[in-house]
């Protein structure tokens, strides 16, 4: 997996996820990406894990809770201003968030593991604490 950040969007996969999002109106994408997340037996891979950390920021930024806009989260900024008026998370997608950023920091993740193996690991749970916090 090509790396350039700690943050949620700074990942190949964040990037593939996000464009994919502009081909759906509704929350069907972050509902099934959270439920792979979930529903994956044994260890979560990385890339389920990536993809899931940009879904619970997509939750976030509808809630108008959002982390930095930056060049990296551009596909889903636009995504979710253009729907923000008409597109309320979902309760039962706020309680998978919570669940999948459990399995995302826990033993049982891949991503974590690729985290911990590098000198950026505190920075990139720190990261994923603060997207917690604005969920």
């Amino acid at each position: 997996m090509g790396t350039w950040a700690v943050d949620a969007f700074g990942n190949d996969y964040a990037q593939d996820w996000a464009q994919d999002l502009h081909e759906t109106s509704n929350l069907d994408a972050v509902a099934d990406t959270l439920d792979t997340a979930l529903d994956t037996a044994g260890e979560l891979d990385a890339p389920f894990a990536a993809e899931a950390l940009v879904a619970i920021e997509v939750l976030a930024r509808l809630q108008g809770k959002g982390g930095p806009r930056t060049d990296d989260s551009a596909p889903v900024d636009e995504w979710v201003e253009a729907r923000k008026p008409k597109a309320k998370p979902r309760a039962d997608l706020a309680e998978k968030a919570v669940r999948a950023l459990d399995r995302i920091l826990s033993e049982e993740s891949e991503l974590r593991a690729l985290w911990e193996e590098s000198e950026h690991y505190e920075a990139w749970r720190a990261s994923v604490e603060d997207l917690r916090a604005r969920l």
